[in-house]
């Protein structure tokens, strides 16, 4: 199980990180929806993977999982939504003023005279 986890885990990091390095506006904001998605599933699979186990103590003792990665998933997702309003946002002013979605890395370039 936790082969699979990490397997899944490791190419959804990989395939997040291609596209970002893509250089365009869409296939960025997928890719860093997958690395956000890649990090939840981590920070969850920290907290032990087990099955039917509780959350929370329980009067008679028994093993429980920890809640603590649950409710920083949680938050996680809360944020990397935000962060993916904000990034679409952008991406979508960007094609509009320029007319392509084509992420420049040049920066601001000088007039010669």
């Amino acid at each position: 199980m936790e082969i699979l986890v990490a397997s899944a885990i490791g190419v959804i990091t990989m395939t997040g990180i291609y596209l970002v390095l893509r250089l365009r506006a869409f296939p960025m904001v997928l890719g860093m929806s997958l690395l956000t998605y890649a990090v939840n599933l981590f920070i969850f699979a920290s907290g032990r993977l087990s099955i039917d186990m509780p959350p929370i103590l329980s009067p008679d003792g028994a093993a429980y999982v920890d809640p603590l990665p649950q409710a920083l998933v949680l938050t996680s997702i809360v944020i990397s939504f935000g962060m993916t309003a904000v990034m679409v946002m952008m991406a979508l002013g960007a094609f509009l003023e320029t007319g392509h979605d084509r992420i420049d890395m040049t920066g601001p370039q000088e007039d010669e005279q």
